[in-house]
């Protein structure tokens, strides 16, 4: 019986190979032959393979070992600050990580960046439940203010947002349809489902993000880190200074997970509340609204580059921006490449 499946399942492939430009009274020789060799071998069992199930990345998964390429001002991964300690927080670095690798590997769709800087591509209409913040701003429940601000919606409501994404904000594209005014997007740092209108994304053709700075708001410490394979290298591990909550002109530095959007190698910065050049900021990498990773500040706009200041790393001093050793700043420049790197903010 077995004989008699194999030789007809041989005589049915090879029937159905046969070249398309035979005789007539060929084709139905041939079709009587294929029904026949079909009948034949109905009985034989067909295997289905199940597609393996892709398994979730753990925390505990994320390996990270050290391979510093900037080795100034490094600091260990416990370290004294005044009566105290202060530290990297691998645990929770791994758990965003666990976090971006899972959602890189649900499937082929884009990435993409919610931009709206200085309310370049529209001010965002208001959400159902808004407040005016200390800084007499239009702000959701999440603290997220309108200005600068991108609407998102629930599926089922495209007139009022539920609430407001940030400039710079990564998200996952769900669909995008050339012919239609929203574009659904999956949010990653606080996880949501939601359309956007499509003229606040930017879509971009990056598969995977091999490049990741984590600045730390708690401990005011940044480290950058880099895939290799399936191992991630600690490229760097610095002292920092993020932004301070100071209105009505400082911010503090928002958390999220962001894209490095634009680079300046110099930024120059206003005077609080006037338009005039105070000074500026070297090696400046944007990630969101007016936030940037740079080097020391200088207040003389025509001044030379100051390397290092003994109050990185202590407590929140800019406006929004992470403060860094002037050469750590150009190290993160060269390195983290546009719309390829991320910059991911934690307590």
């Amino acid at each position: 019986m077995h004989i008699k499946r194999i030789a007809s399942i041989i005589l049915l492939v090879g029937l159905l190979t046969l070249p398309s430009c035979s005789s007539k009274d060929s084709v139905d020789r041939n079709n009587k032959e294929v029904r026949e060799a079909s009948i034949d071998s109905v009985e034989t069992e067909i295997v289905v393979e199940e597609e393996p199930q892709i398994k979730e990345i753990l925390p505990a998964d994320i390996k990270i070992t050290k391979e510093l390429t900037y080795e100034q001002y490094t600091l260990e991964d416990t370290y004294p600050y005044k009566d105290t300690t202060r530290t990297f927080q691998w645990d929770k670095i791994r758990e965003i990580m666990a976090q971006i690798e899972n959602v890189q590997r649900e499937g082929p769709q884009p990435w993409g960046i919610l931009k709206n800087r200085r309310n370049k591509n529209g001010e965002a209409p208001l959400v159902h439940n808004w407040s005016r913040n200390a800084y007499k701003n239009v702000a959701d429940s999440f603290g997220i203010e309108r200005f600068q601000g991108t609407p998102l919606f629930l599926p089922y409501d495209s007139v009022t947002p539920v609430r407001y994404g940030q400039d710079g904000e990564l998200v996952k594209l769900t669909y995008s349809n050339d012919s239609s005014e929203f574009i659904g997007a999956q949010t990653i740092y606080v996880p949501g489902d939601f359309i956007i209108p499509r003229k606040y994304v930017h879509i971009i053709d990056t598969i995977c993000f091999e490049h990741l700075v984590f600045v730390d708001r708690h401990n005011q410490n940044i480290t950058t880190l880099e895939k290799n394979n399936d191992t991630w290298l600690v490229r760097s591990m610095n002292p920092s200074t993020t932004g301070k909550y100071r209105p009505p002109y400082a911010h503090d530095t928002p958390l999220g997970i962001f894209v490095i959007q634009e680079k300046k190698a110099k930024m120059y910065y206003y005077v609080d509340g006037t338009t005039t050049i105070a000074g500026y900021a070297p090696w400046a990498s944007r990630f969101t609204n007016g936030g940037y990773i740079h080097g020391v500040p200088t207040t003389n706009p025509q001044g030379s580059i100051i390397e290092y200041s003994r109050t990185l790393g202590t407590i929140p001093r800019s406006h929004m921006c992470v403060r860094n050793a002037s050469s750590h700043a150009k190290f993160v420049y060269d390195w983290a490449l546009l719309e390829k790197s991320l910059v991911v903010v934690i307590e």
